[in-house]
């Protein structure tokens, strides 16, 4: 498979999680032993990233769901998640069940870049990303996704020079563990009487503390809301802010893709409008937006004959 890949201008993969770090590190180490380049990484969250122009002649993507317009000849694109759209140009190395990490750490094996630190560091970010809740490490596994979930993507990428093996064992894992134990009960107990209607189908999370996605996987395991999606809104250091959407039967992915955002089926993210800057304002505009709007009743029937009147002009 290694030997269809054409040299890159530019890695790109998605900024959100650790499954896109895994993804963006594993595929510069790629194309350096595939054509002896150093090629540049860019990461983007998903509104963000579909403003971004492919204005290079040839690039690898990973961890971002396949659309019509990365279809290019030269461009290889390395994803997991649902797509009804058939590449016809560009070269698509797909799988619904591994994460996009795995499947670029398969690439980098074929190549002999493996190692029982990254199958381990692999296998970590591949039952984080996937939600594999049966497995024995997903407690730790989320532990790990959640480094980048609280220290961001580019920071933690500099803090490690880029040598993901580092996360092993990483002291900061030490603070998630803490973090879990401690501060998930305690946001748990406050979130579940604390979830408001956006629709009658989603319902906003409010969150004080704790681990998000955990605490929102343990609201819909034990059923505490009538919500099929349930919704936390975040915001981040630059201010934007990021709706998170969860559910158990895969309908979070389709609210998140009316927010031009994507994911999995029942997990799945979109960056709200930059006007957008607190979260009270986000709870204000998911409603308008997700909400189809009404009609206005016609009042009286002077309003009947108006409306009659207009139509015959």
């Amino acid at each position: 498979m290694t030997n269809s890949l054409s040299r890159p201008d530019v890695i790109i993969t998605h900024e959100s999680d650790l499954d896109g770090l895994v993804s963006g590190v594993l595929l510069q180490r790629l194309a350096r032993k595939l054509f002896n380049t150093d090629v540049r990484l860019e990461a983007y969250h998903y509104h963000n990233w579909r403003q971004r122009d492919l204005r290079e002649n040839c690039g690898w993507i990973a961890d971002l769901t396949f659309e019509q317009r990365m279809d290019r000849p030269n461009w290889t694109i390395i994803d997991h998640h649902v797509t009804e759209i058939p590449p016809k140009n560009a070269l698509f190395i797909h799988d619904l069940n591994k994460s996009a990490g795995l499947i670029c750490y398969e690439l980098c094996q074929q190549q002999g870049l493996g190692s029982p630190e990254l199958d381990r560091l692999v296998h970590l970010s591949n039952v984080a990303d996937l939600f594999l809740e049966d497995d024995p490490d997903f407690l730790l596994a989320s532990d790990y996704a959640n480094l980048v979930k609280i220290y961001q993507f580019w920071n933690l990428q500099s803090l490690i020079g880029g040598q993901i093996e580092q996360l092993l064992n990483n002291p900061l894992l030490r603070v998630m563990e803490v973090k879990r134990n401690i501060e998930n009960p305690l946001g748990f107990a406050w979130s579940r009487e604390n979830i408001s209607e956006i629709t009658p189908q989603v319902g906003f999370v409010d969150t004080v503390i704790g681990n998000n996605n955990l605490i929102v996987h343990q609201l819909l395991e034990q059923k505490a809301s009538k919500y099929p999606v349930l919704l936390t809104l975040f915001r981040r250091a630059n201010g934007v802010v990021i709706a998170s959407l969860r559910s158990r039967n895969g309908e979070a992915v389709k609210i998140a893709e009316k927010l031009q955002g994507g994911g999995h089926p029942n997990a799945s993210a979109a960056t709200l409008p930059r006007s957008i800057k607190t979260i009270p304002d986000g709870v204000n505009y998911l409603r308008q937006t997700l909400n189809p709007k009404k009609e206005e009743p016609l009042n009286s029937l002077e309003d009947i004959f108006a409306s009659i009147d207009m139509s015959q002009k």
